[in-house]
Order: structure tokens, then C-alpha cells, then sequence
């Protein structure tokens, strides 16, 4: 075998591996839907939890760099602070050594052909057919793919006694020197795959096959940890510092349990052998599996009583730059790493569009506190330029931000996700709609205040009074969509949507009846219209405020 033939092997085995693990985690993240995003709730619970949340959700998705990717942008975007992110990038860590555990346990004591073949054929059939667990197919034709490049890696590798071990056997037998290349050759291999758990099966693959020793092993298992930390420091380029903290939590993290590990090199593997009796002949991939988990699980008990203090030192490390405010919104995300983490990214554009449901409600108090003192005020003409001024900014504002978060809405809806996901996804751009309408709507308010002050076409003052319960009906409701977008509404607070519907309906023919009667009785004719043009503009709101209530109690 020459050694080109034996490097395209190997990388069209590495492919196949890594195309059935994407394929397979792909599946399952669309068997789970709504299921896993709400999982990461959990993430603003105890450190306990962030671990068990970060465990889980890498076991699902088989990659603890598309987890740690995935906490970097959440925290980036406010779903998480910097010490919740500490819990999830350790239960990451140790959710990353499940796939050896299945390599090491599936992919060298069984036939993997007998698996592999029946499985693809299943799952090929399976996610063609339409019915209930169709995603399911995914995950057997996944699970099938990755032990059949499992396979081929094994066959491609070269046999002990053959030319192109020399090299290899001349660098796994030099002591201190050995472990230290070998974390060196983990390193770099899992910067070269992106991916700790195809670096990880290459080594077990190769210590499998004898190419070589079991420390060697365990130096470039070692090595491959550090190697994992690329791809959330990239993620992290350009974000908000404390994106960039959490990134160097996972860099910190990883580097510093390898250090202590390679210090305490050999009682560390003393301790894997005394929990995995037997010979290395049989045994060796299981050894490198518990000593894969028992580094991860080690290192997280080192660091578990230390989560703050560990993100304080991290704050000092990675401190706050002063920024500009921007005059327009930018949502930051990479859509290569959206491909990762399909399901979860909808968890970012919920959490998005709630903040701008905070710009529509800030506009509206603003508009309230105005039109309560706009009358009495003898400096009323310069505030309501400056409420003019601030209304359009946001306006501007929230129309970047309904064309960015569209986008990004789209780019999820090309990735793999479940048809659950793609009925929410058309709902949060429809609640996206609703509210850059309201942001539309309060910035014709502050319009029509300025007409009024600058043609002085004031209102009466029992005007005033009439109008103000009907402002504050509009700013309960608006209020109440705010605090629930999120989640579904109880039917108790869809029949509070529908009575508030109801009520502002009822205000608004009050008022457009009070003011034809001024109109009637020989009042100015310019300032009534203006005031029932000012009662439709905010029942229009409501009317925004009712179309998201409906979307949100149809879930």
C-alpha cells in the first residue's frame, strides 16, 4: 500500500465518519424539536444542572466543539451569563466522551458490518416513508455511515509489522519525550478534523491496530481536549466580551486539567487500569474510553467548587472594551456553525425578538408619558422634537432588526430541522411582522403629536382624561405579549388577551364618538380629526398586540 493510496483511505474513511455522525445527530435534533431547545432552559438553573444540560445536549449532537460554538453565541446574545456558561462547557466536555465509549465498545468487538449495512438499508427506507418517527431513519442510516467509515479506517490503517510503522515506533517509545509528542499529535489532528471525536476514533483506531502505545494514546487523547478549544476561540472573533470570555473558559478549562493530567500522567493511568482490569491485547480502546472520561469528569470535580472565582479570573483575563453604540442592529452569527446546532439557533432568534418586543414597549411609554404632559408643558414643543427624534431611531432600529433576524430565521429553515420547528419559525416571522408594524405605528403617533404642538391644534383636556384609561388598556396588553412570547398562553391569558381586545375596541368607539360630537357642536374641526386619527393609530397597536396573542395561543 503506498502512502498515497493509504492518505486517500484514510480521508475518505474520515469523511464517511464524519458525514454519518452529522447525519445521525441531524436526525436526532429533529426527533427531539422543541423537545431539546427547551432542554437548554435548564442552563439558567444550578451549576448541577449546566452540567447535566451540557453532557446532554453534546451526547445528542456528538460534538462538544459545536456545544461550547453554540454557548459562545448564546452568551453573546444575553441567553446566558459567563457562570452558566462555566457549567455547560464541563458537562460538554464530558458529554464529548460518549462517542468513544460507542467506539470503543460497538466499532472493535463487534462485526461492524453486520451493524452498519442493516442499518443504513433501515434507515435509507425509513426516512423515505412518511409517518411518525421518519427522523428516526436519520439516526440509523447516521449510526450505519459512521461505523461503516469506522470500518474502512480500520482496514485503511497500516498493519503493525508494515513500512510505515517504523516511523510511528520510532517516536512511541521515547519515555517523557513520547507523551509529549503525542499530545502535540493530538492537537494538531483535531485542529486539522475540527472534531475531537473523529481525532479520538482515529487514535483508538490506531492503538486498535498496535500502531501505538496505549500512553501514546493517552498523551494525544490528552492533547486532542486542547485542540477542541479552535473553533469556539474563533466563534468568539468579533462578539461582545463576554462571547469572548466564555470562549476562553473552554480554552482555560482544557488546558489547564491537560497540564495537571500530563503532571500526574502515569497515576492517572494507574487509576483507569484499576477500573478497567486487563490486558491492553483486548482492552485497549476501553482503557483510552474511561481514560477519556475519567480526565473530563476529573477535571470538572477540580473546577466544579471554583465556577465563580473561575469566572471572575476569567472577567480579569478578558476585560470589557468600550464600545460604540451602534446606530444600527447587527446580529452576529457564523452560518457555517449554525450548521451544528440547527434546533437550538431558534432559541437565539426567540430571544432577539423579545428584546425588540422591549423597544415596541419602550417606544409606547415614552408616547404615553408624553401625551400625559404634552398639554400643560410649556417646553412641550422641544420634547416632543426630541420624542420625534428618539421614535424615528428606534424606528430605524427595529426595521434592522426585523430584516437581520428574517435572515437568519431563513438560514435556519435550510438547515435540518424538524417540521415543528419550521411551523414555529413561520410564527416568529409573523410576530417578527407585528411588531416592526407597532414600532411603524408609535413612530405615527409621535407624528401626529408634533403636528399637534406645531399647528397648536391642542387638545381639550376632558379629551385628555377620556384617553388616558384607553393608553393604559393598549400598555397592559402590549405588556402582556412582552412577558410571553417566549411560550404558549394559558388558556386563562388568551381569555385576558381576548377582554382586553374587546375593551380597547369599545374605548376606541367611545372616543371617535366623543370627538364627531365635539365636531357636531362647532368645535375645530382640524384638531378633532387629529385626535380620532391619534385614537386609531393606538388601537391599531392593540390590534398588533391581538394578532401575536392569537400566534401564541395556537401553539
Amino acid at each position: 500500500m503506498t502512502y498515497v493510496s493509504m492518505l486517500f483511505r484514510i480521508l475518505g474513511s474520515l469523511g464517511l465518519f464524519l458525514y454519518g455522525m452529522k447525519v445521525m445527530s441531524d436526525g436526532i435534533q429533529k426527533s427531539a424539536g422543541s423537545r431539546l431547545q427547551r432542554a437548554l432552559e435548564f442552563m439558567t438553573g444550578n451549576r448541577i444542572t449546566a452540567i447535566f444540560t451540557g453532557f446532554a445536549v453534546t451526547a445528542i449532537i456528538q460534538s462538544s466543539s459545536a456545544t461550547t460554538v453554540m454557548v459562545v453565541s448564546f452568551v453573546n446574545a444575553g441567553l446566558l451569563t459567563l457562570t452558566q456558561s462555566v457549567g455547560v462547557i464541563m458537562g460538554a466536555n464530558i458529554g464529548t466522551t460518549v462517542t468513544a465509549w460507542i467506539v470503543s465498545l460497538v466499532g472493535f468487538t463487534l462485526s461492524i458490518s453486520s451493524l452498519a449495512l442493516p442499518a443504513v438499508g433501515i434507515g435509507f427506507a425509513a426516512s423515505f416513508v412518511k409517518w411518525k418517527y421518519q427522523n428516526l431513519g436519520a439516526v440509523f442510516l447516521g449510526f450505519g455511515l459512521l461505523f461503516l467509515g469506522l470500518d474502512f479506517l480500520t482496514k485503511s490503517m497500516p498493519a503493525q509489522q508494515a513500512d510505515e510503522w517504523r516511523f510511528i515506533a520510532s517516536v512511541s517509545n521515547l519515555g517523557v519525550f513520547s507523551i509529549l509528542i503525542g499530545t502535540g499529535i493530538g492537537l494538531t489532528l483535531t485542529l486539522l478534523v475540527h472534531s475531537s471525536s473523529a481525532s479520538t476514533a482515529i487514535i483508538l483506531t490506531m492503538a486498535h491496530n498496535g500502531l501505538i502505545t496505549y500512553e501514546m494514546a493517552a498523551a494525544m487523547i490528552l492533547g486532542a481536549n486542547i485542540g477542541t478549544t479552535l473553533d469556539a476561540a474563533l466563534a468568539s472573533i468579533g462578539t461582545k466580551t463576554a462571547a469572548r470570555q466564555a470562549a476562553m473558559v473552554h480554552i482555560l478549562f482544557n488546558v489547564i486539567g491537560t497540564f495537571w493530567a500530563l503532571l500526574f500522567f502515569r497515576p492517572l493511568l494507574a487509576l483507569v487500569d484499576w477500573i478497567i482490569p486487563g490486558g491492553m491485547e483486548e482492552a485497549i480502546t476501553p482503557h483510552l474510553a474511561m481514560l477519556h472520561t475519567v480526565f473530563n469528569v476529573l477535571n470538572t470535580m477540580v473546577f466544579f467548587p471554583f465556577v465563580k472565582p473561575f469566572a471572575r479570573l476569567v472577567s480579569m483575563l478578558v476585560k470589557d472594551a468600550d464600545r460604540p453604540v451602534p446606530a444600527s442592529y447587527k446580529l452576529e452569527y457564523k452560518s457555517g456553525s449554525m450548521r451544528d446546532t440547527p434546533e437550538l439557533n431558534i432559541l437565539r432568534a426567540e430571544k432577539e425578538i423579545r428584546d425588540m418586543a422591549g423597544l415596541v414597549f419602550s417606544m409606547y411609554t415614552n408616547i404615553s408619558a408624553a401625551l400625559h404632559k404634552a398639554q400643560d408643558d410649556p417646553q412641550r414643543e422641544e420634547e416632543i422634537d426630541a420624542l420625534v427624534q428618539e421614535s424615528k431611531r428606534q424606528e430605524n432600529f427595529a426595521d434592522d432588526m426585523r430584516e437581520e433576524l428574517t435572515r437568519f430565521l431563513i438560514e435556519c429553515t435550510r438547515q435540518q430541522i424538524s417540521r415543528e420547528s419550521e411551523e414555529h419559525i413561520s410564527e416568529l416571522l409573523r410576530i417578527l411582522a407585528n411588531l416592526e408594524d407597532m414600532t411603524d405605528g408609535c413612530y405615527g403617533i409621535t407624528l401626529i403629536l408634533e403636528r399637534s404642538v406645531k399647528k397648536n391644534l391642542i387638545f381639550k383636556r376632558k379629551e385628555m382624561e377620556a384617553l388616558v384609561p384607553y393608553l393604559d388598556l393598549v400598555e397592559s396588553f402590549l405588556n402582556l405579549v412582552r412577558k410571553h412570547l417566549g411560550s404558549p398562553l394559558t388558556p386563562e391569558l388568551a381569555v385576558q388577551a381576548e377582554e382586553l381586545e374587546r375593551k380597547i375596541d369599545k374605548s376606541r368607539d367611545k372616543l371617535k364618538k366623543l370627538g364627531r360630537k365635539r365636531i357636531e357642536s362647532g368645535q375645530d374641526v382640524k384638531t378633532e380629526l387629529l385626535f380620532i386619527d391619534l385614537v386609531r393609530r393606538i388601537e391599531q397597536v392593540g390590534d398588533y398586540c391581538y394578532n401575536i396573542a392569537e400566534l401564541l395561543t395556537r401553539r
